[in-house]
């Protein structure tokens, strides 16, 4: 990477924990929709990055409290998501090896998807849905978290309408998806995806993304909450289209 690129990377990643602090997810897709877009580096590493940075924030929260969560709810959504992150990561080994205008293509599908599920919302139920219903997510979740270290939009949107209190789905989600991240990791390095490249990135990451995070802890934007929906919409629809439109570009050239 040259200096410029490294500059973009960083850009990203401050752009990307802006919107995290402000709607408390998003940060991988948002990573790496504009690390795709402005082909900073490749998908995997920054992946791999996102994961490294999944645990760190997991790793901070907990050590300042002690996590609380319901277990008929968590265990189901563990086990299924943890599946899903070996289909996931194993299929995001076949595409990076044979595909990589077919892994840009999905990732920015798979964005947009997920915004669209943020313009539709979704009432709260009255009663909890059923325990298949959150193993079914739980997979979905863990697919896209082992292609992309992006396991949140399908569990928040899961979540977030069940009559639980904010405390426990906040720390059931943020083990979900640390869980997921340790297990993606050992996929990775068992299997020699996870290069000196990352590591890097990782290294250049950590220190911004915790000190934009005690920034904003303590100057949060007074920004409505649905501003900052449509601002985010916004941003992963362009992202996401835009990363849609180079892949059937690209995969359109080779035929």
């Amino acid at each position: 990477m040259t200096i410029g690129q490294h500059a973009l990377f960083i850009l990203s990643v401050a752009v990307a924990g802006y919107v995290q602090n402000l709607t408390g997810f998003a940060f991988g897709l948002v990573l790496l929709g504009l690390v795709g877009l402005l082909h900073v580096a490749a998908l995997p590493d920054v992946a791999n990055v996102v994961s490294v940075l999944t645990l760190v924030n997991a790793v901070a929260l907990f050590r300042s409290s002690r996590p609380q969560y319901e277990r008929a709810v968590m265990r189901p959504t563990l086990v299924a998501s943890l599946l899903g992150v070996l289909g996931g990561a194993l299929l995001l080994n076949w595409l990076s090896d044979n595909v990589v205008a077919g892994l840009r293509l999905l990732l920015g599908v798979t964005i947009v998807g997920c915004a669209w599920v943020l313009v539709i919302g979704s009432a709260s139920r009255r009663q909890r849905s059923s325990t298949g219903t959150f193993a079914a997510f739980g997979l979905v979740s863990g697919v896209l978290g082992g292609l992309f270290s992006t396991a949140g939009p399908p569990l928040v949107y899961h979540f977030y309408r069940q009559p639980m209190p904010l405390r426990a789905i906040r720390d059931a989600l943020v083990g979900i998806f640390a869980a997921n991240a340790v297990v993606r990791m050992g996929l990775m390095l068992a299997t020699e995806r996870v290069t000196v490249h990352a590591v890097w990135l990782s290294l250049e990451a950590v220190p911004l993304v915790l000190a934009q995070t005690y920034w904003m802890a303590r100057h949060p934007p007074k920004w409505p909450p649905q501003t900052v929906k449509r601002l985010v919409c916004v941003l992963l629809l362009v992202v996401g289209v835009s990363l849609v439109g180079s892949s059937v570009r690209a995969l359109w050239g080779r035929v």
